[in-house]
Formats: structure tokens, C-alpha cells, sequence
């Protein structure tokens, strides 16, 4: 299926693009982990993914977002943008998750692509924003991917989304990536409400058919002012959303992202290993996105963010306490420790709303990934070999 998936991108994407791919994001970002091992055995930690929600604004209202897209926006404006992305860069990273609210409403979005040749980013979006005119520049800057979000049928994408014709919109988003010829992903946010529509092979191949070069199954997480616990996966079903990825990746000509489990199907939680951390709208350097509290921001130390986060307690508490506590996500399976780590550490609130620590306070334990005694390894080599190598434990769990 690998070379299939490469037949498939070599025909519907520029040799531009897939180098961009193949170097900065691969190659290079081989090299940012090995100097994080590296960084490691010196007792630094220092991510080589970092997270950035650059805006908080959305056109859309989903149901358990944690972040308050409706407040008067907050941007991470484009010279500390920059800066923080540089301060990175000279520690030998070169890839970049953005996220919102809806990263496209940023008005500097590709005017920071085009500032870092040398880097690649993921864009995570719902594509409504995605016209003709958005594609071409992505496709002249040649350094960045969109990953859509498509939560389920027509039906349940309005009421997931808040919205009306949020999956005809978003369709029309893809449609124009991959008629522009970009590298393009779809992320799903499986739920009771479209577990069965979208865990579903017809799904992948429905993908495959639009044209999707590579997918991402992570499962819902039950946070924020409407954090909707009813939608939230059984353990069983959890185990299923890993034994499909495992299974269609082995067996479909797209790619399936997964960062929550290693070679040997063993769970692991990115932020608690110290591969990526976040970075919010408001400048706050926090564990990871549903994590909203923080001690530090990213213009501490006169803006050196590898200082300030290699040298953050707020982190290095809730690194050791998250992988002593579980392989899986302390922030649903214990909520209660997170509480006594953001207490210790006197961590204030990055929300708008203010209302993290009630929230936090009110929630009750909930299923994760973690879960001992049933693994399921990966089976293709390829991926067992990066993950292997690339994206695992690096030692966070004893």
C-alpha cells in the first residue's frame, strides 16, 4: 500500500510540494527528534513539535471546544510569531502544528509561511476559508499541508458544529486543496455520533476517491465549558478506532496519522513524553491544547522559548506526573492529579472565560487511550520503524 500511496501522490501533487514534504517536514524533523534524545540525557526538554493556536476566532461553534472562539479575539501577531518560530529553528526544529480557532482568519497566516521556507506546517482547519485564491498561495509557498476536520454526516456535522451546511462547505474546501494540487489530510474527532459513519472503511475509501492523501482518527476529549461527556468512546470502542487505524493503514493507499500509541500499541500521551507542547493564542506556554493553564508565555527571557521552556516547573511537574499517573490522558483519566498539578505550581488561567479551574474542578473520570493487556502493534514495517524511532515514549514511562 505504500507505494501505492506514493503512485497516488506523485500523480496528484508537485515534486515542489512532496520535496517540501520529504525534507523539511521528514528528513529534518528526523533530525529536531534525535536532537531532542539528544536534549534528553541532559535532563532538557525541549519539544521538537510545538503546537501554535495562532488565533482564537472561528466561524464555527462545535460542541466540546475548548477554546472561546466567540471572545473579542486574540492573535499571535506576526513579529512574535516569527520570533518564536526563529528561537525554535536554532534548536533544530522545523515542523509546526497551527491551530485556532480557525487558523485561516489570521490574516498573516501565509505571509509567516512564506517567512520560513525551511519549515513545514500542518494547518489544522475546517476549510470553509480554503477558496481558489488561499490554495495557489499554499501551493507557490509549497511548505504547508491542510488537515480538515469532518465530524460526520451532513445531519450530525450542524449539530456537532453549530452551524448549517458545515460538511458541504467543508467538502468544497478539500475539493479546491486537492484540485490545487496540495498535500492534503482529513482529521475526525470520532464520537458517539459519527463512530459508526466515519470508522467505516466505505469512509476511507470515500476519501481515497476525493483525492485525501492522509487521515486522522483521535478520539473526543471531553473539556471545556461544553465538554458533552456523553459523546465521549467506551473502551471498547476506543480499542476499535486503533485496531481500524492499524488495519486500513496495512491495507488502503492513504496515510493514517496516530500519535497516541507506539510500535508495540502500548498509549502514550505527547505531551507527557515531551515531544510537543502548546503554544495558546494569548502567548501562554501550556502541556498540550486542553491543558489551559499555564506559568510562563512566550515573550518570558526576552523571548528566548527554549529558556523558558526547558527551565518551566508548571511543565516538568506535569510530565512527571502525567507518565507516573498513566501511558494514557491524565487530563480524562485523572483529572484530579492535573488539579493538584496546577494548584502546586499556583498556575493561573489562559482562558478567556476564566472558568478553567471550575471546570476542571467539576470533571469526573473518563475513558483514554490507555489500555494495559490489550495492545495492538502496528503490522506495517514502515510505520513500526518511525514510530519505533521517531514518535514513542523516549523513556517518559517507567
Amino acid at each position: 500500500m505504500i507505494l501505492s500511496l506514493a503512485s497516488r501522490m506523485l500523480r496528484s501533487t508537485d515534486a515542489r510540494l512532496l520535496w517540501k514534504f520529504g525534507y523539511n517536514f521528514g528528513f529534518k524533523g528526523m533530525r529536531s527528534v534525535q536532537r531532542f534524545k539528544k536534549r534528553l540525557k541532559k535532563g532538557e526538554v525541549f519539544p521538537p513539535f510545538l503546537y501554535i493556536s495562532i488565533i482564537n476566532s472561528c466561524n464555527l461553534r462545535c460542541t466540546g471546544c475548548w477554546v472561546d472562539v466567540a471572545a473579542p479575539q486574540a492573535k499571535i501577531e506576526f513579529d512574535e510569531l516569527d520570533k518564536l518560530i526563529k528561537n525554535a529553528k536554532s534548536h533544530g526544529n522545523s515542523f509546526f502544528g497551527i491551530l485556532g480557532g480557525e487558523p485561516f482568519l489570521h490574516p498573516d497566516l501565509i505571509r509567516i509561511l512564506e517567512a520560513h521556507p525551511d519549515c513545514y506546517f500542518q494547518i489544522f482547519t475546517n476549510g470553509h476559508y480554503i477558496t481558489d485564491e488561499v490554495a495557489a498561495d499554499l501551493r507557490r509557498v509549497g511548505n504547508a499541508t491542510p488537515l480538515i476536520s469532518v465530524e460526520g454526516t451532513a445531519n450530525v456535522s450542524d449539530e456537532r458544529r453549530g452551524r448549517r451546511d458545515v460538511l458541504g462547505k467543508t467538502l468544497a474546501g478539500i475539493e479546491t486543496c486537492i484540485r490545487h494540487r496540495l498535500i492534503t489530510g482529513v482529521a475526525t474527532s470520532v464520537c458517539q455520533t459519527n463512530f459508526d459513519d466515519l470508522v467505516s472503511e466505505a469512509w476511507v475509501d470515500r476519501l481515497i476517491e476525493l483525492g485525501v492523501h492522509y487521515c486522522w482518527f483521535h478520539t473526543y476529549r471531553a473539556v471545556g465549558p461544553d465538554a458533552a461527556p456523553e459523546l465521549a468512546l467506551t473502551p471498547d470502542q476506543v480499542l476499535s478506532v486503533r485496531r481500524f487505524a492499524v488495519e486500513m493503514r496495512s491495507e488502503k493507499a492513504i496515510a493514517f496519522v496516530d500519535a497516541y500509541w507506539d510500535d508495540k500499541g502500548q498509549a502514550l500521551c505527547p505531551a507527557a513524553t515531551g515531544i510537543s507542547h502548546h503554544i495558546s493564542p494569548w502567548g501562554d506556554i501550556e502541556p498540550c491544547p486542553i491543558v489551559q493553564f499555564a506559568n510562563e508565555k512566550v515573550g518570558d527571557n526576552d523571548g528566548d522559548l527554549y529558556k523558558t521552556i526547558t527551565e518551566s516547573q508548571l511543565l516538568k511537574d506535569f510530565r512527571s506526573t502525567a507518565a507516573e499517573a498513566t501511558r494514557g490522558c491524565i487530563v480524562l483519566e485523572r483529572p484530579d492529579l492535573l488539579k493538584e498539578v496546577v494548584e502546586r505550581n499556583d498556575s493561573r488561567d489562559t482562558t478567556a472565560r476564566g472558568a478553567a479551574h471550575a471546570e476542571l474542578a467539576a470533571m469526573t473520570s473518563l475513558n483514554s487511550q490507555h489500555n494495559p493487556g490489550n495492545e495492538i502493534r502496528e503490522k506495517h514495517w514502515l510505520y513500526r520503524f518511525a514510530k519505533k524511532h521517531w514518535f514513542f515514549g523516549f523513556g517518559a514511562y517507567t
